[in-house]
């Protein structure tokens, strides 16, 4: 077990801290410590998982528990409330690029829970099949919401 565990560890760190990192507004230490929450949570139940799904499913299903729970604790909503979008500047710049992916990642906190599963988990390249399975939703009605969801992305950054 302990090697499967290593293997997951370094095929899935990079996909789930991205998750993560999306969570929580592109903040890299939450995003650390939820990253450890999960593999915690992995490692506790990996003589539990039941192949009914791919490995990487059961894996973003417990990813996107750990940060929901994260994200509805008390201390965290305080923090996050009221938190203005970055504003992009007008003229290019360096960090431009930086501020446009800032604001990107206020734009998705601004989304239900469910859209944002989707949106980050479409960010880190996961199949459309797989994102159904994970959140519940049929596949045809993912690619509707998911239309909506970048309708959305796309107004609020532009802002």
């Amino acid at each position: 077990m302990e090697k499967l565990f290593n293997r997951l560890y370094e095929t899935e760190y990079s996909r789930v801290f991205r998750l993560c990192k999306g969570y929580f507004n592109g903040d890299n230490t939450l995003a650390l410590d939820a990253t450890q929450e999960v593999f915690i949570k992995i490692w506790e139940n990996l003589s539990t998982y039941r192949n009914e799904a791919k490995i990487s499913t059961w894996i973003y299903r417990i990813a996107v528990n750990v940060c929901l729970m994260q994200v509805r604790k008390a201390s965290f909503r305080k923090e996050q409330k009221g938190v203005p979008l970055p504003e992009v500047p007008a003229e290019a710049s360096e960090d431009d690029k930086e501020q446009k992916l800032k604001k990107m990642y206020a734009c998705i906190q601004l989304l239900d829970e469910v859209s944002r599963t989707i949106v980050l988990m479409m960010l880190d390249g996961v199949e459309y099949s797989e994102i159904a399975d994970i959140t519940g939703i049929k596949e045809e009605t993912l690619r509707v919401r998911i239309h909506r969801i970048k309708l959305n992305l796309t107004k609020c950054v532009s802002k």
